[in-house]
């Protein structure tokens, strides 16, 4: 097993940053399609009564707009059925320098939709950008967890959500009124994302390929050792991780296809807890809040726009919490801390909004809810949700669980981008007990069945499913991290 002792290098930090620029480009087109929510309906209007001579229908415009925020996760839900098929052909490393170039794409259409008046061209750059989503929310804690020494490896791995974070919160702020979010200058504010765009081109090139697709994938010891060296800086690790995945090399099947990967008995157990992790985070609520944050203000908050950006501060602030925390509790403590604290949020907010017209005073305590809800899931369960695939199985199984967490993770948050405005419509407050139903779902099956991954080789990881296929999770020494 490789040593405890963590070391630095400037290679290491290098590939790390330059992977996580990816995710900042998505949290900034998360984030600045908020705010300018108006301004944008009305070029959307502007456009069409420019063909059709008349305005467009309520109706119609809820249901556009609806569809060019959901569009992007949809596309990222496509995104993600290449995510194998790239990491495998292309190695880890390229395969994100491939697929930035979705990235530019899109934030090029999205520009340029303005100057043609159509916003069908806007509709599809936020397509093509969700293409890049999907496959880089993949990508990159593939990468940064083969590359990262094992003590390091969640943190690490978090570091992306906290770079999605940012992007959010920097996306909000650029989408604000007094900076770019105006007639005047929103298409610009839309193809800012180019910056990291093309940063990336100029970092990722000069950092290694994932060591362990080199030496398992592709069989080059030679250049699998060379790269170790660059990321570790010392032969001593060097020679003991080499070691380690030897050992998972001869336990790894050499090519796992679709099929395989759904039929093998050993990774039965870890697809059930990726599909119930992916989905119990993104179907409990906060996408919701992100998305549609500011409408929910709006109604009671004159100064709704700055409100969401609080939401954006929050959440920023918990990612960060949850990378100095990852890897001092545990992966399994912070999903439960995060999951308990979610349902309690949701079942406080559903009595808050259905009291809130008979106590207009409680609106101060929703926004704290809303700040809550937020913070319980980015300590847990909103950065887990995208790497914790790549610890639980093998190499060859991996970039194949990635694409399916992805599709799962997409999945869950195209599905509430296009269901919350209804379902708030139909249900009321008690919308948000749906979510809190789905949270403690998650939060029941996480106890009972996740191991502590925490430290531990992937081989070692691999073991727990491999080994004892017979034997029930939960009597295993050292799995249940609250006795």
């Amino acid at each position: 097993m490789a040593s405890q002792e963590s070391h630095l290098t400037a290679t290491l930090v290098t590939s790390i940053l330059g992977a996580v620029i990816g995710s900042l480009q998505i949290g900034y087109h998360t984030g600045n399609i908020n705010a300018p929510a108006k301004i944008i309906e009305e070029f959307f209007n502007n456009t069409w009564r420019a063909r059709h001579n008349q305005s467009i229908s309520d109706h119609s415009l809820t249901l556009l707009w609806s569809l060019s925020v959901s569009i992007k996760d949809f596309g990222a839900l496509l995104g993600s059925l290449g995510v194998k098929y790239l990491a495998d052909s292309y190695g880890r490393r390229n395969s994100i320098l491939i697929v930035n170039g979705l990235s530019v794409v899109g934030a090029c259409l999205m520009f340029a939709s303005k100057a043609s008046e159509s916003f069908e061209v806007l509709i599809l750059g936020r397509l093509v950008f969700g293409l890049f989503c999907g496959l880089v929310m993949s990508l990159n804690p593939l990468y940064i967890q083969e590359v990262s020494p094992t003590n390091l490896r969640g943190a690490f791995a978090t570091l992306n959500q906290v770079s999605l974070a940012a992007g959010i919160l920097v996306g909000m702020v650029a989408g604000l009124e007094i900076v770019l979010g105006t007639d005047h200058d929103w298409a610009m504010m839309l193809s800012l994302s180019l910056i990291p765009a093309l940063t990336q081109y100029v970092i990722l090139p000069f950092c290694p390929e994932s060591p362990r697709y080199l030496l398992i994938n592709q069989q080059e010891e030679s250049k699998a050792k060379s790269a170790l060296l660059r990321l570790r800086g010392r032969a001593e690790k060097v020679f003991a991780e080499l070691e380690e995945m030897k050992e998972e090399a001869a336990h790894t099947q050499s090519r796992v296809t679709i099929q395989d990967f759904f039929k093998k008995r050993s990774y039965r157990q870890p697809i059930i807890i990726v599909l119930i992790v992916s989905l119990g985070s993104q179907l409990s609520g906060f996408n919701a809040i992100i998305n549609y944050s500011t409408k929910m203000f709006q109604a009671k908050f004159d100064q709704a726009k700055y409100l969401t950006l609080g939401v954006g501060a929050v959440n920023l602030t918990f990612t960060l919490v949850a990378f100095f925390l990852m890897e001092r509790a545990g992966r399994r403590r912070l999903l439960l801390t995060g999951f308990i604290s979610i349902a309690v949020c949701n079942l406080i907010m559903t009595v808050v909004d259905s009291v809130l017209h008979l106590v207009p005073e409680l609106r101060s305590l929703q926004v704290l809810l809303v700040f809550c809800l937020t913070s319980a899931y980015e300590l847990g369960p909103g950065p887990i949700s995208w790497f914790i695939a790549a610890e639980l199985f093998d190499q060859s199984g991996r970039p194949i669980a990635m694409a399916f967490s992805s599709l799962l993770n997409w999945g869950g948050k195209f599905v509430l981008a296009l269901l919350f405005p209804p379902l708030l419509k139909i249900c009321g407050a008690y919308v948000y007990l749906l979510f809190m139903i789905v949270a403690l779902l998650a939060f029941t099956f996480t106890w009972i069945h996740l191991p502590e991954t925490k430290g531990r080789t992937f081989d070692d990881i691999a073991e727990e499913f491999r080994g004892a296929e017979g034997i029930p999770l939960h009597n295993k020494t050292g799995f249940n991290t609250f006795t």
